[in-house]
């Protein structure tokens, strides 16, 4: 049976920081697992051409003949093969171009990759990781820009990650192909220009959110891009005497919600930054574990999300308007200390 216990070593060497993009901690990452374990394959749709749709498998095919596979349209399909590979010894990780393409590998996703090894009486592992190519701001319109993350929470056996910095998705990365259960690996559209510091050698523990910024009047909780944009808003709140706390949620299963916890005692006070709709995502989950606790609220969590059943536009100027804002945030958080 699957279990949600197992976690990543801390580092595997003494790590050098070097700048990189986004994308290119992402094919760092894939870069050092594949070269450390001769299982791991990367396969999906054009992940052999001209280094993939988004630039993130530049060089792997030349490096590692045979172990990156360019696969036909059908995610369910391939998504099988991955099932296939990993019991019988291999760790494949799966390319999907966008997270709304997700239900196309439904079956897969819900029915055989979280349920395998329970089935099989612990006999055996699942080892696949799913990176997924998520968020909007892309101006792909509707069916190519859901972040996704929550979709698939409620789901015994699957862990989710998000990775919001070229560090994190380095350290993440790394962590969900070492893993001997399924992952969901969500990257961002926006973010992959990013640059940042990334210590190649550090691999990240499992089910742990990081606080990336301390305050001591209000909580903001926030995955992927909206973590950048929670800091954008922290320095905003800082510059009218706010003091922010900044957590970047990182794991949605298994979710942290003892960290959330601990800052919220502080605090007194939860502001939610996510990119999709509330309603059944990891912020009405974590306000609801909360609630069952004894915390003593200084006032009413909150949250900033999609609007509520709107679809995300192709239009650039109601995208935007759409998607959470810094300034947005920054509201939120004005409102639930009385500013």
């Amino acid at each position: 049976m699957s279990t949600l216990t197992e976690a990543a070593p801390a580092q595997e060497t003494a790590p050098v920081a070097v700048e990189l993009t986004y994308r290119e901690a992402i094919n760092a990452a894939l870069e050092d697992e594949m070269s450390s374990d001769p299982t791991v394959v990367l396969l999906g749709e054009d992940v052999d051409a001209d280094g993939g749709v988004f630039k993130t498998n530049i060089g792997l095919p030349e490096k590692f003949p045979g172990r990156v596979l360019a696969t036909p349209i059908c995610e369910n399909g391939f998504m099988g093969v991955a099932l296939g590979m990993s019991i019988t010894g291999m760790r494949p990780v799966v390319e999907i171009m966008f997270a709304d393409f997700l239900p196309t590998a439904g079956d897969a996703i819900v029915n055989q990759l979280p349920k395998y090894r329970y089935m099989s009486g612990g006999q055996f592992t699942v080892p696949v990781t799913v990176r997924i190519s998520s968020g909007g701001g892309g101006r792909f319109g509707t069916q190519h820009s859901a972040t996704a993350e929550s979709w698939y929470m409620a789901q015994p056996g699957m862990r989710i990650v998000t990775a919001s910095s070229p560090q994190a998705a380095y350290e993440l990365l790394r962590a969900a192909i070492r893993n001997n259960d399924p992952v969901l690996f969500y990257e961002h559209k926006v973010l992959y220009a990013r640059k940042g510091l990334v210590q190649r050698g550090v691999i990240s523990d499992v089910g742990t959110a990081r606080v990336l910024r301390e305050g001591t009047d209000v909580t903001i909780v926030a995955t992927l891009l909206m973590v950048e944009k929670s800091l954008a808003a922290a320095e905003a709140l800082a510059a009218d005497g706010i003091s922010a706390e900044v957590i970047d949620l990182r794991w949605i299963r298994p979710l942290d919600h003892a960290s959330v916890e601990a800052s919220v005692r502080k605090t007194g006070r939860l502001v939610i930054a996510e990119e999709q709709w509330h309603e059944g995502g990891w912020g009405a989950t974590l306000i609801s574990k909360l609630a069952q606790t004894r915390i003593p609220w200084k006032a009413s969590p909150t949250a900033v999300s999609l609007p509520h059943d709107l679809l995300i536009p192709y239009s650039p100027t109601l995208e935007d308007e759409m998607i959470p804002s810094a300034e947005k945030i920054a509201a939120a958080a004005r409102t639930a200390v009385g500013r």
